[in-house]
C-alpha cells in the first residue's frame, strides 16, 4: 500500500497546489477588484498603493496564479510564504499569540502550504514539469545528433 500512495505522491502534490494557489489567488482577486464580495462584502477593495493590504493583494493574486499554473512554483511560493509570515506577526499576532484568538488562522494555514511547496515543487499538472521535460528531451536530442570527432 505504501508503494501505491508513494506512486501517486506527485499527483496528490499536484492537485494541493492547485487548490492552494487557487484560493490564493481568489484572496488577491477580492482586495484587488471587489469581486467574491470584496474586502468589506459589499464589492470594496484595497485603496491602490495602500501598505500594505494593496501589496499583499498582489502578491496574493499573482503568487497565486502562478503556483494554480506551476509556474516558477518554488519562488512564487517563497514570495507568497513569506509575505502570509508578514501579515501574520504584523497584522494578526499582536491581536493574542494563538492564530484562533487572532484571526490569523488563514495566513498561517498560506504560510506554511506555501512554505511546503517551496520543497516540493510544482507536483504533477504543472507548468515547470512540463518545461523540464521539454528540456530534458532537446537536451538528449542534441547529443544524439552531435557527431563525435575524433
Amino acid at each position: 500500500m505504501t508503494a501505491r500512495l508513494n506512486g501517486a505522491q506527485p499527483y496528490a502534490l499536484g492537485l494541493f497546489r492547485i487548490v492552494i494557489g487557487l484560493l490564493f489567488a481568489c484572496h488577491g482577486a477580492v482586495a484587488l477588484f471587489g469581486v467574491l464580495g470584496g474586502v468589506d462584502g459589499k464589492g470594496g477593495t484595497a485603496a491602490t498603493g495602500a501598505w500594505p493590504n494593496w501589496y499583499a493583494a498582489a502578491i496574493e493574486l499573482v503568487g497565486g496564479i502562478l503556483v494554480l499554473l506551476g509556474l516558477g512554483t518554488r519562488a512564487a511560493a517563497f514570495i507568497s510564504s513569506g509575505a502570509m509570515a508578514y501579515a501574520y506577526f504584523k497584522v494578526h499576532q499582536p491581536q493574542g499569540l494563538w492564530p484562533i484568538e487572532n484571526s490569523g488562522e488563514g495566513a498561517a494555514m498560506y504560510c506554511w502550504s506555501m512554505f511546503l511547496l517551496i520543497f516540493t515543487g510544482s507536483g504533477a499538472f504543472g507548468v515547470d514539469r512540463l518545461l523540464a521535460r521539454r528540456t530534458s528531451a532537446q537536451g538528449q536530442r542534441s547529443t544524439e545528433q552531435t557527431p563525435v570527432t575524433a
